[in-house]
């Protein structure tokens, strides 16, 4: 019902329209730099050894797992799960996408605090994006602007981890771009076009808290809690 709304998609579609503009940049850089391969004739995961290893990081599990660009760091087990094309890659985008994932590690071991508050807001996050929905539509089919606002409020807690993942995806970026030239995974040469990968993917996440904010401005205004609702 709320999505039939045109008011719904008056909010959504920048959303949409930036997240499919991310994700073809993502996969266009991916795809481009995965045909150049590092002069170091690292792999993705040994890039990542070696980069972790350079900054006294030696108890980070490396392992493969299945799916495309499915890579991600663990910070319960700290393990690097690593996709077959960057775990065994030795292209330029396989080593961006492992060193950007041993960024994540490095800021556990670190304590980088926005990581440590992504990490509590994650359980409420999962929550509000299963829950809110099936509130509002409930609300909207039976006219309870009580459930709407609570739907409203456990939206926003995951509106603010997106907001939250801004940072620490940016930051361990950073921390690739720097630390793999200083270990030698790259050289000087090959650093921009590592780099490109990396701030392809960060657009995901820009678009991804985009979208978040523009629901949740579409949540709060149907529930009352921002301006008429009988807007």
């Amino acid at each position: 019902m709320l999505m039939m709304s045109p008011m719904y998609w008056l909010f959504a579609l920048p959303g949409l329209l930036l997240g499919m503009l991310a994700a073809y940049l993502t996969k266009s850089a991916f795809a481009k730099y995965s045909q150049v391969g590092a002069r170091s004739g690292l792999t993705g995961a040994q890039a990542a050894q070696r980069m972790l290893q350079s900054q006294g990081i030696t108890d980070v599990q490396i392992r493969p797992i299945q799916g495309f660009l499915s890579d991600h760091y663990n910070p319960r087990d700290n393990s690097l799960n690593l996709s077959p094309s960057v775990y065994g890659g030795q292209s330029l985008s396989a080593i961006g996408v492992a060193c950007h994932e041993a960024g994540h590690a490095l800021q556990k071991a670190h304590n980088y605090a926005p990581m440590g508050l992504r990490t509590l807001l994650l359980p409420a996050t999962i929550a509000g994006q299963n829950i809110a929905p099936i509130l509002f539509m409930i609300g909207a089919a039976i006219g309870s602007v009580g459930m709407l606002k609570l739907g409203a409020l456990l939206f926003a807690g995951a509106v603010l981890f997106s907001i939250v993942t801004l940072p620490v995806e940016w930051d361990a970026s950073a921390r690739a771009k720097r630390y793999m030239v200083e270990s030698g995974v790259v050289t000087a040469a090959e650093y921009p076009s590592a780099a490109k990968v990396l701030n392809a993917a960060f657009l995901t996440y820009v678009a991804g808290a985009v979208t978040a904010v523009l629901q949740l401005l579409y949540f709060l205004m149907r529930s009352g809690l921002l301006g008429d609702r009988r807007r």
